[in-house]
């Protein structure tokens, strides 16, 4: 458990399984709350994307004060997790949606996965971070569920890698921004351990 009750705000994109999210965060001593307040959303703690259905549908749910909340604070370095489908919004663009802008703070398009690579992806893969990466600094299994992949990111973000085909961002952090292509809340001790770094980091 962590040493004092941190207060985390998850972001109803409409898409979410956001009772599995809010529950890995509990489990960790987090006082986990859903909203879609665009003032709430800007100064609150700790800001959780969360991500599981389409590009079109995610970005749709994030009106224009929602997003340019969630751009505010992720620019500012503010304390903001990205989870699946929540990493693909950080982009500029997404094949699964063609014509559909994102948030653009990561000036990259979604690719779908190619190279014979078995679509989706459903399972276990091993992630492997580069040096500097601190939420998730050692190599570990993750549990994925995606068709579409970040290929790499511009340079300031550190990296976590997997390979699917070809090599794919895993996550990518900034600051205190990390974004994850896997799903923490449902990657057993592994994921617990990279949502406690997060919770616990004093440097933000």
């Amino acid at each position: 458990m962590i040493g004092s009750r941190k207060e985390v705000n998850i972001i109803a994109t409409g898409t979410a399984n956001l009772a599995a999210v809010a529950a890995s965060f509990r489990r960790v001593g987090a006082d986990a709350s859903v909203s879609r307040d665009a003032d709430e959303i800007e100064r609150c703690e700790r800001a959780v994307i969360p991500g599981v259905g389409t590009f079109a549908a995610a970005r749709a749910a994030l009106d224009d004060r929602i997003a340019a909340a969630l751009v505010r604070r992720i620019e500012a370095g503010r304390p903001t997790l990205c989870i699946c489908l929540g990493l693909h919004l950080l982009c500029e663009s997404s094949a699964e949606s063609p014509g559909v802008e994102g948030l653009s703070i990561i000036p990259r398009t979604i690719e779908r996965f190619n190279h014979g690579a078995r679509v989706p992806q459903m399972g276990w893969n091993r992630v492997c971070p580069e040096d500097g990466v601190r939420y998730v600094p050692e190599s570990g299994f993750a549990y994925f569920a995606n068709s579409y992949r970040l290929a790499d990111v511009p340079s300031g973000w550190n990296v976590v890698w997997a390979e699917h085909g070809a090599r794919f961002v895993a996550a990518a952090e900034r600051g205190s921004v990390l974004a994850c292509q896997f799903h923490p809340e449902l990657s057993g001790a592994f994921g617990r351990r990279i949502i406690q770094r997060w919770l616990e980091d004093e440097s933000c």
